[in-house]
């Protein structure tokens, strides 16, 4: 059973890490934020995208996109 669980880690992979170049786009001097800013948490919570929809992981807020 344990050689079972040591198989089943080794096949699983890891998932790669958020990088912060996907966050910004740095245009001549100026910095753009790609996704918005939490309405409730303010500037420095970013809102993750789902699809149809922007939400907040610190707060819980969620806003739709319009379609």
């Amino acid at each position: 059973m344990s050689e079972s669980k040591k198989e089943a880690s080794a096949k699983k992979e890891k998932k790669e890490a958020r990088k912060i170049f996907s966050l910004y786009k740095v245009d001549k001097d100026k910095l753009i934020r790609l996704r918005p800013t939490c309405e409730r948490c303010g500037p420095g919570y970013f809102m993750a995208d789902h699809g149809d929809r922007y939400s907040c992981g610190h707060c819980g807020f969620t806003r739709y996109k319009h379609t």
